[in-house]
């Protein structure tokens, strides 16, 4: 009873229903602006309320724990000292008898930034610790075209001794080395390896160019090699468990100090964060106090030479004056 009749329409609303069969050109592209200015329109509202909306509070981290049983993502991670952290390592090994000659690893987080975007780029390099702990001895291939240079280099250990004929073999990975060494005068013949080798190119930089052939043996046969791995971490073992704490400690101070050599004393330091663990055992972070090397500023060691001879300029001045 209430349905209007058929064909019935309110005035004026005839011409607010009529709408062409088929739209213009002109017509569509007014209609797919409008649409997507309406769409900016709630995208940017969107963004605003997210803005507006205040960060979540998150509680402060406790200190430390009081029972024996908590919650570790509620309290700071504790750090340690490095001679008390590795006497827990030898302690976790006792408790829970494991093998007693595993390795010890460090984990290093570095800060590599620079001046305004400027970082340093990811390094390589290779140490001599003070106390080796594998009988592993790294294959070096020597680069040389004098059969005199060739028999010393054999006499001291060198896995590879050749020339220019090596360079096929390399391109072709039928020949591998973890090291390699040259002298200068094979070292333009060398430039067809350089992509290959990339970062173990022998380069004067890294002592694996230069004449005295045994020096070099000996290093890279015996050497340490770490790297930065995803930008900023550096992975490496230092020492196996069952040596004394201090050689352990002699060990992990080597590495540290090589690695605070490639970012300069004027920046802060390089390394941010340190982890000590075994092979079976939980991390131990480090306190950084008395293992980073204490590098003064030349600035600072400027300005107290002044002021010394500033002091000892007073005094003679004075007598001068009376």
């Amino acid at each position: 009873a209430l349905a209007p009749r058929c064909g019935w329409v309110l005035p004026g609303l005839e011409q607010r229903l009529a709408v062409p069969g088929t739209m213009g050109p002109a017509t569509a592209r007014l209609y797919a602006a409008a649409a997507k200015t309406a769409k900016k329109d709630a995208k940017r509202t969107r963004q605003e309320k997210v803005k507006d909306k205040p960060p979540p509070r998150r509680r402060p981290l406790l200190s430390k724990p009081v029972d024996d049983v908590y919650l570790t993502w509620l309290y700071k991670r504790p750090s340690y000292e490095l001679e008390q952290a590795v006497g827990m390592l030898k302690k976790f090994q006792e408790l829970d008898f494991t093998y007693p000659k595993q390795f010890v690893y460090i984990n290093v987080s570095l800060d590599m930034a620079l001046q305004k975007k400027k970082k340093v780029d990811p390094f390589s390099s290779s140490v001599t610790l003070p106390h080796r702990f594998t009988d592993e001895v790294n294959k070096v291939l020597v680069f040389t075209e004098s059969v005199q240079e060739a028999e010393i280099a054999r006499e001291h250990g060198a896995a590879i001794v050749g020339g220019v004929e090596l360079i096929k073999w390399i391109l072709e990975d039928e020949i591998q080395a973890d090291f390699y060494v040259a002298v200068p005068a094979i070292i333009p013949k060398l430039i067809p390896l350089r992509n290959k080798l990339k970062r173990k190119y022998p380069s004067t930089r890294k002592n694996s160019l230069g004449s005295d052939i045994p020096k070099m043996l000996q290093f890279f046969r015996e050497c340490h090699e770490y790297a930065v791995e995803d930008e900023n971490i550096i992975k490496t073992r230092i020492a196996r468990l069952d040596m004394p704490t201090e050689h352990i400690i002699a060990n992990l101070k080597t590495i540290i100090h090589d690695i605070c050599t490639f970012k300069p004393s004027n920046y802060d330091p390089i390394v941010r964060r340190l982890v000590i663990r075994s092979a079976t055992s939980e991390g131990l972070l480090l306190n950084l106090d008395g293992i980073l090397p204490q590098v003064q500023k030349v600035e600072e060691k400027e300005e107290e030479k002044h002021a010394v001879e500033e002091d000892q300029q007073k005094p003679v001045q004075e007598s001068v004056s009376t």
